[in-house]
């Protein structure tokens, strides 16, 4: 071992913290006995050092090595009670990731020397393994302050009007035929001028990127062959993940936020701060199991050797206690205040608002951001359920979130393959969900429309397959979503049959139009645009290979420039992505409602249909805002078989109506004349209109 000399240090940023003289480190554990920091030599193979922490500050444990440089390697070992019926599981053998690693070097494999339990035992984690982990993890880099890099830039913030585009960083750029090859899968190709040209071109202007946390290889994957594709298995929250590095290392993934910056487009990162990657007691010690079981984890009352699982992933991580409540909150200001970005998702989001009484829209978690004066300002969404009681929470969260709102896509799923009454539920959702949102002073943007994301079908494979098909995944295809709502058109899979593919692209454009019509913040899942297909798999999350990854050998060019000319037509037309909830209220300065609904007849709509099948709906901005513009949008949704005859508002003399979306003539062949009185409409369509000034 090599003499390193230890001295008090502090507590108050916990971490390892490089200046000019050395390192300071500071770590939480309530219930630890001592804990050692542990240094290794530059490959990470050999330990060289190991150093208790001098000292303690309440359960902040604290030294200061003096001389240590950036570079150098370090992990930390937690001495106390192996106690598992008491929620203890210290085991100084395990060599445990600080929470506040920057860096890594190396990477986990997997082995049963990461287990803190004899895994042949009778009571498996009740037993105690003595063996050393170290060679088996990776180890934590000392870094220059904040990466070496200067303050990031703020940016504009979350339009009201963005397009959110939810892609996988590895998954959008493997295939991309115009990316460098030696770049593909990386922060690198998802900044490069190919992705950024094709991102501008759809009009996007917020990317949401699958997690980049760095995350672990479930041992349950990697026993059968497969990699955790998705990454909702964090382990280190300040740590851009290694796989999805170029050259640049982690810095790169800075460079590449402000290449997105550059272009006007904002960074989104979907973050898992409800569970980790050590799982149930039967999981592996790589971290916080190892420094505080107790504290960090939310373990069944009574029976404290359990995990709460409200997450389904076999941990639930103890947002309530003010120390993780600290690191999550370190984190996020973290990649807001270094790596730049604009904003969060957060996965399992009614996790984070769980007390111990269960949900609350006032917890710590959502008091603490909404005071905070580097978050308070950033773009927050939430996935609003989990898996524990009382669980789906839509609408339900605090007014400064907006939510992924699965009421929409299931709606929209649910009418276009011709559901009764679902024709009824689309018009709320059209407008934005008020059932839902309009509470607490909270916008309609409050809802981010999609009908389809990373879980579940892709847009394309909701036309494909009625059933899933995730026989890959290797768990006899009981895992996914049996609920899809989807609708194979006539024949299961892919078919060379033209009409049915046809219809099915006809369905895609009537789905995406659905969304880019409809108040709220629109989604659109990366590939959906050109047309991408799983195969049928509605859950790809160990699919790390061309199931996956992103198909751009052979892009559907028709639908790409249909998705253009939609995202277009959205962002010229405020009156589509309005802050106020439109009631029908009519307004101060013209006399006109702000929304009218009516059926193809002109005439009010007959909502008590049970098999309505069609509704227009005549936008115009809302009454509550004195709305004075003369921009006006008319929007016919017909699921009709056969043309019908609809009639057009009346307007104002000198206005028209212009025809510019029309999911059942995308070439544009009869748009040219504007229009009064009435138009005949396809069947099975979408078709919208603006209030144009009359040439003559």
């Amino acid at each position: 071992m090599a003499a390193y000399t230890i001295r008090e240090g502090s507590p108050a940023r916990l971490g390892a913290h490089l200046d000019e003289d050395g390192v300071n480190f500071a770590v939480f554990s309530d219930h630890a006995s001592r804990i050692e920091v542990c240094l290794f030599s530059e490959d990470g193979t050999k330990e060289i050092a190991r150093l208790g922490l001098p000292d303690r500050s309440g359960p902040i444990w604290h030294g200061r090595i003096d001389g240590l440089k950036a570079g150098a390697l370090y992990g930390l070992r937690a001495h106390g009670a192996y106690a598992p019926e008491q929620g203890h599981r210290f085991n100084p053998n395990k060599l445990l990731l600080d929470p506040y690693a920057r860096d890594l070097s190396g990477v986990w494999q997997n082995h049963p020397a990461l287990l803190g339990y004899k895994k042949t035992a009778a009571e498996e984690d009740l037993s105690f393994d003595t063996r050393d982990s170290a060679a088996f993890v990776p180890k934590a880099v000392i870094t220059e302050p904040d990466l070496g890099l200067p303050p990031a830039a703020r940016t504009r913030g979350h339009d009201p009007a963005d397009l959110i585009y939810e892609a996988h960083v590895r998954g959008l750029t493997m295939r991309h035929p115009d990316v460098e090859e030696s770049a593909r899968g990386t922060y690198d190709a998802l900044g490069s001028d190919p992705m950024i040209e094709h991102l501008l071109a759809l009009g996007v202007t917020a990317i949401e990127l699958m997690p980049v946390h760095t995350f672990v290889d479930d041992g349950f994957l990697v026993d059968r062959g497969f990699r955790n594709y998705w990454g909702y298995n964090s382990i280190g929250f300040f740590v851009p993940e290694p796989r999805y590095r170029g050259a640049s290392g982690a810095v790169g993934f800075r460079a590449m936020v402000e290449r997105l910056h550059a272009a006007g487009i904002s960074v989104l990162l979907d973050v898992v701060y409800n569970h980790t990657a050590e799982g149930d007691q039967r999981g592996p010690t790589l971290s916080f199991r190892g420094l505080d079981n107790a504290s960090y984890y939310r373990l069944i009352q009574g029976q404290p050797r359990y995990y709460v699982n409200d997450t389904g992933c076999g941990n639930s991580l103890d947002i309530a206690h003010p120390f993780v409540l600290r690191m999550v909150m370190d984190s996020l200001r973290f990649w807001v205040d270094v790596m730049g970005v604009d904003g969060f998702r957060f996965d399992l989001g009614t996790a984070m608002g769980r007390e111990a009484y269960g949900f609350d829209p006032h917890a710590g978690f959502f008091d603490a951001l909404r005071q905070d004066p580097v978050l308070a300002g950033v773009t927050m969404i939430a996935e609003p359920w989990d898996l524990g009681p009382g669980g789906y929470r839509l609408g339900g969260f605090p007014p400064e979130f907006r939510e992924w709102n699965d009421a929409f896509r299931d709606t929209a799923r649910r009418y276009w393959r011709g559901d009764d009454h679902a024709a009824q539920e689309l018009g709320a959702r059209l407008l934005g969900s008020a059932d839902r949102f309009n509470t607490a002073g909270r916008s309609a943007r409050s809802s981010v429309n999609f009908v389809a994301a990373h879980d579940g079908f892709t847009l394309a494979d909701v036309t494909r397959y009625v059933e899933r098909h995730n026989e890959a995944n290797g768990e006899h295809n009981r895992d996914g979503h049996h609920a899809n709502h989807s609708d194979n058109c006539g024949i299961e899979g892919p078919t060379a049959d033209p009409q049915i593919s046809a219809r099915r692209g006809r369905r895609q454009r009537n789905l995406l139009a659905t969304v880019f019509l409809a108040q709220g913040t629109p989604m659109l899942l990366a590939g959906d645009e050109i047309g991408n297909s799983q195969n049928g798999n509605n859950n790809a999350y160990c699919q790390d290979n061309d199931i996956g990854w992103v198909n751009w050998d052979a892009p559907d060019t028709e639908l790409l420039r249909f998705v253009r000319r939609l995202s277009a037509f959205r962002a010229e037309h405020p009156v589509l992505s309005q802050r106020a909830f439109l009631h029908g209220a009519r307004r101060q300065a013209d006399d006109a409602p702000d929304v009218v609904w009516t059926g193809f007849d002109g005439e009010p709509l007959e909502w008590r249909d049970p098999g309505l099948s069609g509704l227009c709906l005549t936008v115009r901005g809302a009454a509550e805002k004195n709305g004075t513009s003369d921009d006006a949008v008319f929007i016919v949704i017909s699921r009709e078989e056969t043309a019908v005859r609809v009639v057009l508002p009346k307007v104002e003399r000198g206005l028209r109506w212009q025809r510019w979306i029309d999911t059942a003539d995308i070439v544009g062949t009869d748009w040219n004349p504007i229009t009064v009185g009435a138009v005949e409409i396809a069947g099975d369509s979408v078709v919208a209109f603006s209030l144009t000034k009359d040439a003559g």
